[in-house]
């Protein structure tokens, strides 16, 4: 087997979010999740991790402990979530709740919004 280093940044958030979520499988998982979600969304690590620490990233985690329990190794659990939250729409309650745009991709959209909403606390 080769071993492949995977760029990430650590999670700022052990408690909760995705980290917290995961429980044991949170530091194989952590790596995976931030290559996937990055790949998958063209975005910043800083902003997938922000992601990630937040109650999106716990909701994601959600869905990843979903497929482990029914039977997925880690990695294709992650996917298989990634590949999920690409594929939803944006829905008018959430667009109007959380201002993001229509036609993006659900993940996209809330990888992005965790950075605006970061930038915005950061200037208050």
């Amino acid at each position: 087997m080769t071993n492949i280093q995977i760029l990430t940044l650590p999670t700022q958030n052990e408690a909760w979010g995705f980290w917290g979520t995961m429980g044991g499988d949170a530091r194989a998982a952590w790596p995976i999740a931030m290559a996937c979600i990055a790949r998958s969304t063209e975005q910043p690590l800083e902003s997938v991790r922000l992601f990630l620490d937040s109650r999106f990233g716990r909701h994601f985690a959600d869905g990843v402990q979903g497929r482990l329990s029914s039977g997925d190794p880690l990695e294709q659990a992650i996917a298989l979530t990634v590949k999920e939250w690409m594929s939803w729409p944006i829905k008018r309650a959430v667009r109007e709740t959380y201002a993001v745009p229509q036609d993006l991709p659900y993940l996209l959209a809330f990888v992005a919004y965790c950075a605006v909403a970061q930038v915005i606390a950061d200037e208050s």
